[in-house]
This record gives C-alpha cells, sequence and structure tokens, in this order.
C-alpha cells in the first residue's frame, strides 16, 4: 500500500494547480492554473539532448561513453514511491525514484588509443544505472530497469554486447545493489529474498494511538524528513529494505546465496575475496532519526558459507548524539576493508565518548585487526581532530585525514601500517583555503579492484592532482608528494585560457594524462596528452547543446566590502549587451551565504574565466536570454572572528555583503539601481528573505525552497551547532518570519511540495506566504506537485522558469521608478 496520505495531498494541490497562489493586488489563489512553458529560448535549450557521460576503465584503455535521459516527464516523476527511515524508493522497483535518478539510455565503447568507437545494442526502451568496469577493463556493469524490478547485466568489452545475468531481484533501496568480486569472476549482489510476498497492507484503522516517550535523556536532534511514523511503516520499511546476498557469477549468472536475510545497509568483501564485512540494521527503530541510526550490527562474515566470524559492533539507537557537528556515535564505526592487505579491519571508536566539547588530547583512534580477527586490535594512530578517512598505499606508508568543524582544521598525517602506533604530521590548514589546497593523492586499483596510492616509479613520491586556485583562475595541476617531507612539487598545470582537468594518469609510469578541458567558449571534452610537453589529442567531439547562449559574456569582478573583507562575483551580459548604446540592465542577484572562521579564506575571489557556462535544469541564468543581467554567486560569506559564532552577526553581515554587490554592478555601469533582484534556492532563499526584511536595496525577490522560521529547526541549521535555547536571540534574528511586516518588496516563493531536504519543510513557505499575506505583502506562493528540494520533471521545471521570468518582468524590468532610490541600505 502506497503513502495515500502523500498521494492525497498531492491529488489536491494538482486539482486546485499552485494552491495559495495570489493574484497581483488579490487574496485569491488560480484554480485550474496549468503548466506553463518560459519564453523563448529557453525551452529549446532545455529540451536539448544531454552530452553524454564517461567513465575510464581501470586500465585506461577504453572510455565508455553513457547517453543520457533528459528531463522526465511529470507523470514519472508522480508514480508512486515511499519514504522510509530517510530513504525514498520506488516500490515497483526496490530502487530509486525518477526524482533522483540521472538514467542512462545508450553506451558506446572508445578506444583510448585509436579514437575507435562501437556501439553497444541494448534492448530497446533499455535504461540503466550503476555503470561499473571490473578490474581488468573487460566488462562493465550495469542495472537495467525492468518492468517488476532492477536486473543486473554486464556489456562485453570484446563483442561490444549485453546480456543479463539476473532477472528483476536486486535491491537497491539504499543505494548500490552491487559490487564486482575481487578476482572479477562475478559480483556480490544485495537481493530481494526468494519469496518475499506481498507489501504488507495499510490497516484499515489504527489499533492504537502512536505513542512516543522520553525519560529525561537528552536528544539534541535536527529536523529530518521522510522518517518513520507508524508501525505500518515499520512493516514496510523491513519489507522493502530486508536483502539476501548473493554470489552471482559472471560467466552465466549463476547465483548462490550468503548468510541470512537481513536489513543490509552495507557490504563488501575483503581485498582477497575470503570474508565479508556487513552492516545490518534492526529494531526498536525511530520516529525521531533516520535508518543511519538505528540499532547496527557491522560483522564479518565468512564469504564462502556466510557464517559470522567476528561481531566488530552491536550499538543501539543512536537518537541522543549532541547537536554538534563533530558528535559521532561510541564504538567501532567508518569500518573498512584495508586496501593494500589481503583482510585487514580498520575502524575508527570516538575517544570523548563522541562529544566534541569534552576537553580531551585524543578524539579519535582509529584501530586494525587482521584477519583471523582473534587478536587484539592494535592501534594504528589516535588522533587531536575527528578521523576523515585514509588513502591506503603500501605496507609502509599511508596518509590518514583528520578535521575538527568547529575551527575548520584539518592535518594530514603520513603513517608507517607496518609499524602502528605514531603519525608524522605532513599538513595542517584550514580547510576551507582554496588558495592553499595542496590537492589530494591520485589513486589506482590494484590487481583486487581496490583503490590504492599511485606511487612514482622510484617509490619515493605519490602523484596528487589538485584545483589550483588563485585570484587570477583555477589552473588544475598534477603533482607529486615527496614522501619524505610530504612537499609537493607540481609536474603539470594547466594553462589559461583553459580550465583543464586531471581525470586519470594514462600510464602507471605517469607519462601520459587524460584530462577534460575546457574555456570561455570551448565545449568540454576529453584529451589524452603527454604529461611534459607535446601535442595531445582529443577523445570526444561534444558539442554545444545550447548555442543559443554563445554571446552571453561572462567576467569575474571582484569588489570590497565596508569592513575591507574582500569579495567576488560572476557577473553575466546577455547576448550583444553595449554599455554605451543600451545602458544599465535589470539585473537578478543570485546567491547562497557560507560560513568562514578565517576572513582572509573568507576573501578569497578566484577568476572563473576559463569556464565553459551553460545553464540546465531551473537554472537563473536562463534569465539573460531575457534581457537580464545576471551577478551569479556574489560572496556572501558570514564570518566568526577569534572563536565568535558566525551567525550572531548574520543580519548585519549579510547586509554588507549585499551592499557591496550592488554598489559594485551599479558602479560598473551594467545595472540600474533600481532594477535589481534578488534571489536563492535553499538556504540562498533564507537569505533572500532576509534581504528583503532588511534592506531596501532590491526591486523584488525570488525565494526557492526555504526556510524562514527557525524556531521549526530548533537542534541548528546550516553550520549552527547551538540550539534554540543555547541561541534564542541569534535564531529570533536570523528568522524573516519574525519580520514579514517589514518585507515591502514583493516576493515569488516556489517550494516542491515532496521537499525532502532537512529543514526545508514545505511547512516553511506555506507558514511564511501565510503570515506575508497577513501582513498585506506582494506575494506569491508556488507549491510544485511532487516534486523534492531539487525540481526535477520537465513541466516543473519549466513552470519555474515561467514564474521567474514573470515576476522579473513584473516587478522589476517594466516596474515604474520608486519615488527615491534608498539611500541606506538598512531598513
Amino acid at each position: 500500500m502506497f503513502d495515500n496520505r502523500f498521494k492525497r495531498r498531492v491529488l489536491a494541490l494538482t486539482a486546485s494547480a499552485a494552491v495559495a497562489a495570489m493574484a497581483c493586488g488579490a487574496g485569491a489563489a488560480f484554480a485550474g492554473e496549468a503548466y506553463r512553458t518560459p519564453p523563448a529560448p529557453i525551452a529549446q535549450i532545455l529540451d536539448a539532448a544531454p552530452t553524454p557521460g564517461v567513465t575510464l576503465s581501470p586500465e585506461r584503455k577504453t572510455i565508455a561513453l553513457l547517453g543520457r535521459e533528459n528531463l522526465p516527464p511529470i507523470r514519472a516523476v508522480a508514480d508512486p514511491i515511499l519514504r522510509l527511515g530517510g530513504y525514498r524508493i520506488n516500490p515497483r522497483t526496490n530502487g530509486p525514484i525518477e526524482a533522483r535518478t540521472n538514467w542512462m539510455n545508450s553506451l558506446a565503447f572508445e578506444d583510448v588509443k585509436t579514437g575507435a568507437v562501437r556501439q553497444v545494442a541494448l534492448p530497446k526502451g533499455a535504461r540503466f544505472i550503476e555503470p561499473r568496469w571490473s578490474t581488468d577493463g573487460q566488462h562493465l556493469a550495469l542495472v537495467m530497469e525492468a518492468e517488476a524490478g532492477l536486473e543486473l547485466w554486464v556489456a562485453d568489452l570484446k563483442t561490444a554486447s549485453v546480456r543479463k545475468l539476473t532477472g528483476p531481484v536486486l535491491n537497491a533501496a539504499f543505494g548500490g545493489s552491487y559490487d564486482w568480486l575481487p578476482d572479477d569472476s562475478g559480483f556480490l549482489v544485495r537481493q530481494v529474498p526468494a519469496g518475499r510476498g506481498a507489501a504488507p497492507a495499510e490497516p484499515a484503522a489504527p489499533e492504537g494511538p502512536i505513542v512516543q516517550q522520553a525519560a529525561g535523556r537528552t536528544a539534541a536532534i535536527r529536523t529530518y524528513q521522510d522518517l518513520l511514523a507508524n508501525a505500518h511503516d515499520e512493516a514496510l520499511f523491513d519489507h522493502y529494505f530486508t536483502s539476501q546476498l548473493a554470489r552471482v557469477a559472471l560467466a552465466d549468472g549463476a547465483t548462490v546465496p550468503v548468510g541470512a536475510p537481513g536489513v543490509i545497509s552495507g557490504f563488501g568483501a575483503s581485498p582477497d575475496g575470503r570474508y565479508l564485512l556487513v552492516t545490518r540494521l534492526k529494531r526498536p527503530y525511530s520516529y525521531l532519526v533516520p535508518a543511519s541510526r538505528f540499532p547496527t550490527e557491522i560483522q564479518v562474515l565468512d564469504a564462502a558459507d556466510g557464517k559470522l566470524v567476528k561481531t566488530l559492533a552491536d550499538r543501539p539507537l543512536a537518537d541522543n548524539l549532541p547537536a554538534a557537528f563533530d558528535a559521532v556515535v561510541a564504538g567501532p564505526r567508518s569500518a573498512q576493508w584495508r586496501s593494500d592487505a589481503p583482510s585487514t579491519l580498520v575502524w575508527a571508536e570516538a575517544q570523548d565518548g563522541g562529544d566534541p566539547k569534552k576537553k580531551v588530547e585524543i578524539h579519535d583512534r582509529v584501530l586494525m585487526q587482521a584477519a583471523p580477527f582473534d587478536a587484539a586490535p592494535t592501534t594504528l594512530i589516535d588522533l587531536d581532530l575527528r578521523y576523515a578517512g585514509i588513502d591506503w598505499g603500501r605496507g609502509d606508508f599511508a596518509l590518514v585525514t583528520g578535521r575538527w568543524f568547529d575551527n575548520r582544521k584539518e592535518k594530514r598525517l603520513a603513517i608507517d601500517p607496518s609499524k602502528p602506533g605514531a603519525g608524522r604530521l605532513l599538513l595542517e590548514r584550514n580547510y576551507q583555503d582554496r588558495y592553499g589546497d595542496p590537492g589530494d593523492v591520485v589513486s589506482r586499483r590494484n590487481a583486487q579492484g581496490e583503490a590504492v596510492m599511485h606511487f612514482t616509479p622510484d617509490g619515493k613520491g605519490v602523484f596528487v592532482t589538485g584545483e589550483g586556485a588563485t585570484a587570477k583562475g583555477e589552473y588544475p595541476f598534477v603533482g607529486v608528494m615527496n614522501l619524505a617531507d610530504g612537499k609537493t612539487s607540481r609536474i603539470w598545470q594547466a594553462k589559461a585560457p583553459y580550465y583543464e582537468a586531471p581525470v586519470a594518469l594514462g600510464d602507471e609510469a605517469g607519462k601520459t594524462l587524460i584530462t577534460r578541458r575546457e574555456s570561455k567558449d570551448e565545449v568540454p571534452n576529453y584529451f589524452v596528452k603527454p604529461l611534459k610537453g607535446g601535442n595531445g589529442k582529443a577523445l570526444t567531439a561534444f558539442v554545444d547543446r545550447a548555442p543559443q547562449f554563445a554571446g552571453v559574456t561572462k567576467q569575474t569582478i571582484t569588489y570590497s566590502r565596508a569592513d575591507g573583507v574582500k569579495l567576488s562575483g560572476d557577473l553575466y551580459l546577455p547576448a550583444g549587451y553595449d554599455k554605451a548604446k543600451d545602458g544599465p540592465l535589470p539585473m537578478l542577484m543570485w546567491a547562497y551565504p557560507e560560513e568562514f572562521t578565517d576572513a582572509s579564506v573568507a576573501g578569497q575571489t578566484v577568476d572563473a574565466g576559463n569556464r565553459f557556462t551553460r545553464p540546465g535544469g531551473a537554472s537563473h541564468l536562463f534569465l539573460l536570454t531575457q534581457g537580464y543581467a545576471v551577478l551569479d554567486g556574489p560572496g556572501m560569506p558570514i564570518i566568526g572572528k577569534d572563536g565568535a559564532e558566525p551567525n550572531d552577526t548574520y543580519v548585519e553581515q549579510l547586509t554588507a555583503d549585499a551592499k557591496a554587490a550592488v554598489d559594485a554592478v551599479v558602479a560598473l555601469g551594467v545595472a540600474d539601481r533600481d532594477r535589481i533582484a534578488v534571489g536563492g534556492h535553499s538556504y540562498g532563499a533564507f537569505m533572500t528573505a532576509n534581504l528583503l526584511a532588511h534592506t531596501d536595496l532590491f526591486r523584488a525577490g525570488i525565494a526557492r525552497s526555504g526556510a524562514y522560521n527557525r524556531t521549526l529547526t530548533p537542534f541548528g541549521f546550516q553550520s549552527e551547532q547551538r540550539t534554540y535555547w543555547q541561541a534564542t536571540d541569534t535564531y529570533t534574528k536570523m528568522s524573516p518570519f519574525t519580520y514579514v511586516k517589514q518585507v515591502n518588496e514583493p516576493i515569488l516563493l516556489i517550494h516542491g511540495q515532496a521537499d525532502d531536504n532537512s529543514g526545508t519543510f514545505p511547512i516553511q513557505s506555506e507558514r511564511f506566504y501565510a503570515a506575508l499575506k497577513g501582513a498585506g505583502a506582494t506575494v506569491r506562493y508556488t507549491v510544485l506537485p511532487y516534486e523534492a528540494h531539487g525540481y526535477r520533471a520537465r513541466e516543473s521545471v519549466m513552470h519555474t522558469l515561467w514564474e521567474m521570468t514573470d515576476w522579473m518582468d513584473r516587478y522589476v524590468k517594466n516596474a515604474p521608478p520608486r519615488a527615491a532610490a534608498p539611500a541606506a541600505a538598512a531598513k
């Protein structure tokens, strides 16, 4: 039985079509309003065929070209879904829902050396996800959609053909449904248990009330979506999320079950294939937290017969973690197989009980235990930060990363796994620092298909790649990190006018490089080239899917706010614009605030003039086709200096950021101060409402899928870790809901009716609209049926862009002059 309450709600919205939307100057909803289409050429650009995706084989000899579907129709997005434990699934397929899936519909193989392309014949109407190469690069596995579920297929490189290995039995409720076995002989899959039967029917009438109870135990829980709500939801969760692990042979699809069925949220074979690491969820479930916090067992099974070898963790419901971002569960977590060893477990354990506020020298301990798992675990390293992962290399070298949210600190330490217990600090930095980003190590797949570091031929260094951000632009690089001192020397870097990102080293010695290259005017394409000079050759020849956008100009502008913090934004001007002839334009500023702890990092500006830009989806950049200028991503940093909480001065800093941006574009002569609108999505919508409430800088606003009343997210939001009761004044002042009477500019509210993002429940827009209407504001509220936090259906995307264009035309471009331009930013 599907969620009928959800279906009834959506059908009601569809019948009234944009319930609660206001006519200009009136309070009635528009009954029977249909989906609208934006003006040309927006629809034509949206309907153009998407550029294919690319995946490179592990031995770097072949690329798979993956055709992608365009925006799905609303009838597909409207298919029944189940919302259980923080997940959304399609009950027909036991897999992902349409609104969250980028389906692929064609496949071709291209030889990197010769450029020869061979098309793979797929069944008529085929659509697939999860393409993954075998370690030897001879096969590409696919998860194909069937009427009754998801099937495992495999494409053969030698014959350029596909064949089906299983029926519609894969269980992708938790996400990925299969892994290649280490020896490429087949797959470990998560499948629907045999004979599962029909889903539990919803009771015709409840058997009693729904009761939750607390007994004095602190549980500061953030705002989550799609949680279990009753006993029937629990039964549905068990039905759809229970799976059976099985081995599937590559040769003939022969299937052998492994172990017992269970609510298996994670699984993986050891590199030698002898053991399985399995994570199972169990009751009692919770109606307050998602499934990731349900009671959990982490076990090692024998891969041959599925028998239990070791229980690493058996932890209870984690519904009482502190609100701080670095809070973690007590006991073993982040368990994994060591990539460069046959069968060695590695995991982390908090030494502060999971509470980052505790004053201790060691916050996390990383432990290691080799098969047969009967000796005591070995301490690999102790960290004064939270464990953030390990890059495995070889017996004497691995790289451990630790991070701490409060100060944005990151440390990278070299360890010798053969001599555990200590690490050597290679790097300490602010992880928001783009200029100082040293890059990340390059990995390759070893013979067991595991990702390990790619060392230089002499073994004294490891290859790294990074973005190469500077004030002049991002110019990605390849470097070598010296293992002895951690210093990196760059051996290749992209050069103007290109943004050229390394995709992979083209050979083991690191003499060739495969890149994805683009420029302001050049469509992104893939190339192979010598690492040290010489001409390369193109591997793909993708074309511009939106030539109508070709004449748009783009430049990164820099400016400063009143306190000296440097800011920047990407200024787009319409095709054919002539400042001398056309004068200042109406403009939309589209932004998203970000919190920082360091003003110098917040003030880093990076020129984006070497990037190829084409809009897609519900992008605000489509307004450039309608005669508007756009300032995209103007810096809106909220900075907490010297330990101060950034949000305690949120409104003041946001006002200063916005005023600096407005002054900058007006001074350039490209924007009319009296015809500038502000907009944003999610936290950008929250920003938009605040700027209309607290300033007179803007003529109108567009707020999509936002949150406006912080009392509805009382245990933290965005980067705010304090609760409402710890920072009541900050929560109140940051909530534009508090200041609706000060919103005297027209504001367009758009929200997906099935928003799945934490904190942005649709009731946020619903109540904000009601408050604005009650205060006499000019406001329109559009609800998009069946849409989540991001809008997916073609009809929804088209309608959103129509709403935005109409709003801008009505209240910005064609609005009568104001009596006088605002003399000051603040109200």
